[in-house]
């Protein structure tokens, strides 16, 4: 299986901790953050990664090259102007004829069973299956609810009392996610998801270590302690 790594936000919120790189770049004990996502793939034998670069793009192609000193196989999809994570994954998938693929955030880490979520969302024949964290503070983030079945049944807003679990940057899809995606700008968190409610939208929940550094005081936390995710890749 391939993985498309999105990679290609602005990362403003993060711009007074970390100046003139792309947010994936933002470095976690001399590494980029962008870094241990390959590592977790290599753990899990994902060797052909695609990264979907926008956003001072060069400074990832020129660390990451193709990936031989990982390892891996490195291609990228570019991004002229911003797509969101919905457009930029469309525009990824055309260098892939795979009929199901692992997509990652490049902002967020989730300890997570790759093949856990790639049997899962076979044997449910899903469109698309999302990892979902457990995590304590469940204000500060949109929250996911499943039912017995672990279908995806509502996105509750940031602040609602509702659901137990949020999105963890990790999805398994079909290739038929990209009926669902419009040309142009367009987020598969804000305008794509909620349209495959009922659709073959699954979610496969983890208890392990989860972290998204484009909340600014998350980034800082993990600089001060990153034992939590050099433990895990």
């Amino acid at each position: 299986m391939k993985a498309i790594i999105l990679a290609g936000g602005f990362g403003l919120r993060l711009q007074e901790s970390v100046k003139n790189l792309p947010k994936p770049m933002a470095p976690i004990t001399g590494r980029p953050f962008l870094e241990y996502l390959v590592l977790q793939l290599k753990k899990w034998e994902i060797n052909e990664i695609i990264l979907g670069v926008g956003y001072l793009k060069e400074k990832i192609k020129s660390y990451f090259g193709n990936g031989k000193q990982w390892d891996v196989h490195i291609i990228y999809s570019e991004e002229n102007k911003p797509l969101g994570t919905g457009g930029a994954l469309k525009k990824a998938v055309e260098l892939i004829d795979d009929e199901e693929f692992l997509v990652m955030n490049g902002d967020s880490f989730l300890d997570l069973d790759f093949n856990r979520i790639i049997s899962f969302h076979r044997k449910q024949k899903a469109v698309a299956t999302i990892g979902l964290a457990c995590v304590d503070d469940l204000s500060r983030y949109g929250k996911v609810e499943i039912n017995n079945k672990n279908e995806v049944i509502k996105f509750a807003e940031k602040g609602s009392s509702a659901g137990r679990f949020i999105n963890g940057g990790v999805y398994v899809f079909t290739r038929e996610i990209i009926n669902y995606i419009p040309v142009g700008k367009v987020s598969l968190e804000n305008d794509v998801f909620h349209c495959l409610i009922n659709q073959g939208l699954y979610g496969v929940v983890t208890k392990g270590f989860f972290v998204d550094i484009g909340m600014p005081q998350d980034f800082l936390d993990l600089c001060k302690d990153p034992e939590r995710l050099l433990n895990v890749v």
